[in-house]
C-alpha cells in the first residue's frame, strides 16, 4: 500500500490498479495532473481526493463525469456551472443535476437531458421548469410518481395527470383535488392499480360504491 512518502511512480502504479488509492498519496501528488488523471480514469470517485486545483481542471472532471455523472459533486463550483461538463454528467446520470449550478438547473436543455436519463431529476429542476409541460410529461411518462415534483398548475393538468396515473396509479395522490374527482382519471389510475382508489375524491368513491352495489344487486336478481 502506498503512503505519503511513496514516489510518483509507486503512486501511479497503485492508482492504475485502484483509483481510490489516491487518498493515501501525498498532497503534492494529489495535485499532480498525471497521477490524478490516471486515478480518475480507473475510478471516477478518485476525484474526491484530488487537489482543489485539479477539481477545477475541465479535462479531469470530464473524465470523471463521463464515467459516472454523480462525480459532479466533487467538481469545483466553477465547473458545476460549466454547461458542457454538466450536460456530460446528467446524460450519464440524471441525478447529477442536483449538483449543477442554480443557473443550469434552470437551463431547459440540461434539465430535459437529465429527466430523459432519470425521471427523478425533475426534483432538482428550477421552479420554472417544474412548470414546463413538455419537461414534466417526459418525466411522468417514465414514472408516474414524478408528478410529485411538478408545479401545482401541472398537477391540475388533465393530460399530464392522465399520463402519470396510466403509468403508476398511485400517482393519483399528487393530482389536484379536482382531478382526483375526475371519473376518467380515477378509472385510469384504478386500472393500473386498484389500491389507488384510496386517493380518489370522497364524492367519486361514493359514486363508485353505489355503482358496485347496483351491479351486485343485479347479479343477485339475475340468479
Amino acid at each position: 500500500m502506498i503512503n505519503k512518502n511513496s514516489t510518483k511512480e509507486e503512486v501511479l502504479a497503485a492508482v492504475k490498479q485502484d483509483g481510490r488509492a489516491l487518498r493515501f498519496a501525498s498532497e503534492e501528488l494529489r495535485g499532480d495532473r498525471d497521477v490524478v488523471l490516471a486515478a480518475v480514469k480507473q475510478k471516477w470517485g478518485a476525484l474526491e481526493y484530488a487537489s482543489d486545483e485539479l477539481k477545477a481542471d475541465r479535462d479531469v472532471v470530464l473524465v470523471a463525469v463521463q464515467q459516472y455523472g454523480w462525480a459532479l459533486r466533487f467538481a469545483s463550483k466553477e465547473l458545476r456551472g460549466d454547461r458542457d461538463v454538466v450536460l456530460a454528467a446528467v446524460q450519464n446520470n440524471g441525478y447529477a443535476l442536483e449538483y449543477a449550478s442554480e443557473e443550469l438547473r434552470g437551463d431547459r436543455d440540461v434539465v430535459r437531458a437529465a429527466v430523459k436519463q432519470k425521471w427523478g431529476a425533475l426534483e432538482y429542476a428550477s421552479d420554472e421548469l417544474k412548470a414546463d409541460r413538455e419537461v414534466v410529461l417526459e418525466a411522468v411518462k417514465q414514472y408516474g410518481f414524478a408528478l410529485e415534483y411538478a408545479s401545482e398548475e401541472l398537477q391540475g393538468d388533465r393530460d399530464v395527470v392522465l399520463a402519470a396515473v396510466s403509468r403508476h396509479g398511485h400517482a393519483l395522490q399528487y393530482a389536484s383535488d379536482e382531478l382526483r374527482a375526475d371519473p376518467e382519471i380515477v378509472l385510469a389510475a384504478v386500472r393500473e392499480s386498484r389500491h389507488s382508489v384510496q386517493y380518489a375524491g370522497a364524492e367519486i368513491i361514493e359514486e363508485m360504491a353505489v355503482c358496485w352495489a347496483k351491479s351486485m344487486e343485479q347479479e343477485v336478481n339475475n340468479d
